[in-house]
């Protein structure tokens, strides 16, 4: 039997893409038959199910997480166990029923988590159906998609308001993963009936929750890998709906479809007209639709807005943590159209307030519960929360934001430097000029605290259109990820200095891959930390590279 590490990887991943990439060309000219045959050969081949393996056993970031079996870590020669032994059957385990907190929210979230096996074949089964429906998914479907985001989402919005003033339907579906219809859902995937069967089961495998099984007789389990990908066809045919309304309408056919947008990401979406009448009859279409597959809109996240600033009742909307509004100005500060004339108004998206208050109370906790703890520990605590949401909200106009929240910090800081300082804040001990920087709080040996004005502000450019990884656009998809706003400084440059392709395998990053920074020559055994000993790897490449360079042993 061929040992774990003397896999070709890059023969494997070639061979797997191309069976995607077929699939997903027939499903673009409507050829069924060709579809379920490259399906069929896509889930027997030995390259797919060692991949799906190595997804969930080495990739994810759940790999240690076990399912009702307790199976959490596997050897690379348990991996090869499981990839040999890797069939649809028609049958699977329960979940686990793991409770994990809501974002922003002191509510929590069940969570399903599938045992190893079935997390390894629900890999291998979305690797089949994924690029069928990319090929069918819609233009302004963003959540849960690979290559799509919510920046797109944002991006879309202001490209439908952005010469014009509208009114929004700004709605979200109750308990959308919990509720879904199975029968629904399994009639819309309309696969071949082994791999239906297979679904069915996942669908109907029950929860265990404290030693008590819970029949699950509707919605997809969150937590396993191929729920998003369940969800996402559920709400299919949503905006194709809305244009088939829009058809409807008096004047030109092609305007009105145009200027009728659904956006969604996941359960959450908008629709956005000029006419307010339009919005109301699109609520009652969209709610009717609902139905067959067994959900409902939320009335206490559901309501009609104007994007300007008027004396008309309510204003602006709140959509994935972004405030979007217009406001009236004066011809020089007010935005044109695309001849130039003046609108009157400006589109301004801004983070939201709750998301504002959120962050800064997140960053109050940290600093309470490190009183004690050295300031080096405090900052290389605070220093990847101020980046991540720094850079999550880097696309809008977020410069007044990050100043205000600048400020909140410093004054946090000081009440800290304070208390420990038992009434003097110690301006020489904690703060010091860094550049032309100062008051930057920063130690002794130079590690200083990172502040949300310093992330430049760039627009973020959408998606095309029906654009997708499985269309073998190479060039395209690896530019992308290195200008994805989630991503650090120094990964964008080892993605444009290496051509978006990984140095250990060859092969371009993908939207989906898990990417980490490796040191050439090892700092174990004297490498430097710059930029020409640096390289960007796979996860599963870096855990090989490491184990051949003898720095460290092999991850397992």
């Amino acid at each position: 039997m061929m040992e774990w590490n003397e896999i070709d990887w890059r023969k494997i991943e070639v061979k797997m893409f191309k069976l995607q990439k077929r699939i997903f060309r027939a499903s673009e000219r409507g050829d069924v038959k060709a579809v379920r045959k490259l399906q069929k050969t896509l889930i027997r081949s030995w390259s797919a199910k060692v991949l799906a393996v190595r997804k969930v056993t080495q990739d994810n970031q759940g790999k240690k997480t076990a399912g009702v079996d307790g199976v959490k870590k596997l050897t690379p020669k348990q991996r090869l166990t499981l990839t040999n032994g890797l069939n649809i059957t028609g049958k699977s385990k329960p979940t686990r029923r793991v409770m994990i907190p809501k974002a922003n929210s002191d509510e929590l979230r069940p969570l399903g988590i599938p045992t190893m096996k079935d997390r390894a074949l629900q890999t291998l089964v979305k690797q089949a159906l994924e690029p069928e429906w990319e090929a069918k998914f819609e233009p302004n479907s963003y959540g849960f998609r690979p290559g799509r985001s919510c920046h797109d989402a944002i991006e879309a919005i202001f490209n439908s308001i952005r010469y014009k003033a509208k009114y929004v339907l700004d709605a979200d579906i109750s308990k959308c993963f919990d509720r879904i219809n199975h029968k629904a859902l399994l009639t819309k995937v309309n696969t071949y009936p082994t791999l239906s069967q297979q679904l069915n089961s996942w669908l109907k495998a029950g929860v265990i929750d404290q030693e008590v099984f819970l029949p699950t007789n509707e919605g997809t389990p969150q937590g396993g890998t191929i729920s998003p990908l369940l969800a996402n066809i559920a709400l299919h045919g949503m905006e194709e709906r809305i244009k088939e309304y829009a058809s409807t309408l008096k004047d030109n056919k092609r305007d009105n479809q145009k200027a009728l947008s659904l956006i969604r990401y996941a359960d959450d979406f908008v629709i956005i007209h000029d006419n307010l009448d339009v919005i109301k009859d699109c609520q009652k279409i969209i709610e009717e639709w609902l139905i067959d597959m067994g959900l409902e809109l939320k009335p206490s996240k559901t309501r009609l807005t104007h994007t300007l600033q008027t004396n008309r009742g309510e204003t602006g909307f709140e959509f994935l943590g972004f405030h979007v509004q217009q406001h009236k100005v004066g011809n020089y500060r007010s935005a044109s159209n695309t001849n130039g004339k003046t609108l009157g108004f400006k589109t301004l998206i801004t983070p939201s307030k709750s998301k504002v208050k959120s962050h800064l109370r997140h960053i109050g906790d940290v600093i309470d519960t490190h009183k004690t703890a050295s300031q080096a520990a405090l900052i290389s605590k605070l220093n990847p929360i101020i980046r991540g949401w720094s850079n999550y909200y880097s696309t809008v106009v977020s410069k007044e934001t990050f100043s205000k929240l600048d400020n909140l910090v410093y004054e946090k800081l000081r009440a800290w430097a304070k208390y420990r300082g038992k009434g003097s804040i110690n301006k020489e001990k904690y703060w010091r000029t860094v550049g032309d920087q100062n008051w930057c709080f920063s130690t002794e040996d130079g590690l200083k605290l990172k502040t949300h004005s310093e992330t430049p502000i760039i627009r973020h450019i959408k998606v095309k259109g029906e654009c997708s990884p499985y269309n073998g656009d190479w060039k395209y998809w690896s530019k992308r990820r290195g200008e994805y706003p989630g991503t650090p400084k120094k990964v964008t440059k080892l993605i444009k200095k290496q051509k978006g392709k990984c140095t250990h395998c060859g092969l371009n990053f993908t939207s989906e891959d898990l990417l980490e920074v490796d040191h050439i020559v090892p700092k174990s055994l004297g490498g430097k930390d710059t930029y020409d000993n640096l390289q960007l790897l796979h996860r599963h490449c870096h855990d090989t590279k490491t184990a051949q360079d003898g720095s460290l042993p092999l991850k397992s």
